[in-house]
């Protein structure tokens, strides 16, 4: 019985990372540069220096082995020191979550 379900297991680990991938990066960039473009360099190849110096380029944040799209939901929900608390949908944290994963992805 365990041995049917560890594929099973692995394709469901896998799912979210491939739906990101598979997931239009437009509608995050746009929410990206209205709402945090104040402080972070937003756009693909942007590497800094953002507008806030405490404030990573999200190229950068891409590109961090820790940034998974776990990890990048779980921080769009939760305040931050030094951050407005910025309150986003869950459409809103699907489309800026694909957008950060499209920019550590080789660009065509």
């Amino acid at each position: 019985m365990l041995r049917r379900l560890i594929p099973l297991l692995i394709v469901l680990a896998c799912a979210p990372a491939a739906l990101a991938q598979q997931r239009d990066p437009a509608p995050g960039r746009r929410i990206a540069e209205r709402d945090c473009a104040s402080c972070h360099a937003v756009k693909p190849g942007d590497v800094g220096p953002s507008p806030v110096d405490a404030a990573a380029p999200f190229q950068l944040v891409a590109r961090l082995p820790s940034s998974t799209e776990l990890a990048l939901r779980v921080f769009l929900r939760t305040s931050h020191a030094g951050m407005p608390n910025l309150q986003f949908t869950e459409q809103e944290i699907d489309d800026l979550v694909a957008y950060i994963v499209s920019l550590s992805l080789p660009q065509k």
